[in-house]
């Protein structure tokens, strides 16, 4: 099994210090920062903009992991590639050319990525896979930090797992994430754990322990052969290798 990536979100980093906490989660052992921009619109929460991610990306060298809970996303994506995104998600459910938005994200030289909202069919994915990097997995309603994992994504993370087959793209999961459900989370296909509460917790002295916590505890999930992932198992038979985008 491949090493897990773990994303911390900076909703639940000081907001005061940017450039400050990407540095320490970066030494802690994060490989990518999850920036979770909402508008007030498409959620019921405003965050921040291109600006803010410009910050980021002054302090650290991590992967920027944006993650755009917006409407109009097609109108804002180049200003977040211009600030310094390495990767671009955007909600199937934001956009009514949702397809055209991934395109032009790649065009833009970045990784294009596609969440699906709790309530939202996997079945939306059938013509995107082959355009996208990344599928996002939301296991709590997007617009605000902190809540619960809702148990039903399990089942859904094991059928995007499905969908996706062999195409090197990476299945990210996104809310309540915590040390308690990372290893179900994996063993379910997922290859990127966001969480906020589980890192940022009890200050920057406790950041490394977060992220190795949360790392030890993902690394107990059972290969799919011992889970009976029958799901996941069957998969190869959609699988595509069309781009390589690791």
């Amino acid at each position: 099994m491949s090493p897990v990536i773990i994303a911390p979100s900076v909703l639940a980093a000081d907001f005061g210090r940017f450039c400050e906490e990407a540095r320490a989660v970066q030494e802690a052992g994060a490989e990518w920062l999850h920036l979770d921009v909402m508008d007030g619109v498409f959620v019921p929460n405003i965050s921040f903009g291109p600006d803010t991610v410009r910050a980021f990306r002054c302090g650290t060298r991590a992967t920027l992991d944006v993650h755009l809970m917006i409407a109009r996303p097609d109108e804002f994506v180049s200003r977040f590639a211009d600030a310094g995104a390495d990767r671009i998600t955007v909600h199937a459910e934001s956009s009514p050319h949702v397809h055209r938005t991934v395109t032009a994200i790649r065009s833009l030289g970045k990784k294009a990525g596609v969440a699906l909202n709790p309530a939202t069919h996997e079945d939306v994915l059938g013509y995107l896979l082959d355009e996208v990097d990344l599928v996002l997995v939301m296991s709590v309603n997007p617009g605000f930090g902190g809540q619960k994992f809702i148990p039903m994504a399990l089942e859904k993370i094991r059928r995007v797992k499905a969908l996706i087959g062999k195409r090197p793209i990476h299945l990210q999961v996104d809310g309540g994430v915590t040390r308690e459900n990372a290893a179900s989370i994996i063993e379910a296909g997922a290859t990127v754990l966001v969480a906020g509460s589980a890192v940022f917790e009890n200050g920057k002295a406790a950041y490394k322990e977060n992220i190795a916590g949360l790392r030890g505890h993902a690394a107990r999930a059972k290969p799919a052969t011992e889970v009976g992932d029958n799901l996941v198992l069957s998969s190869t038979s959609r699988s595509s290798t069309k781009h390589d985008r690791t």
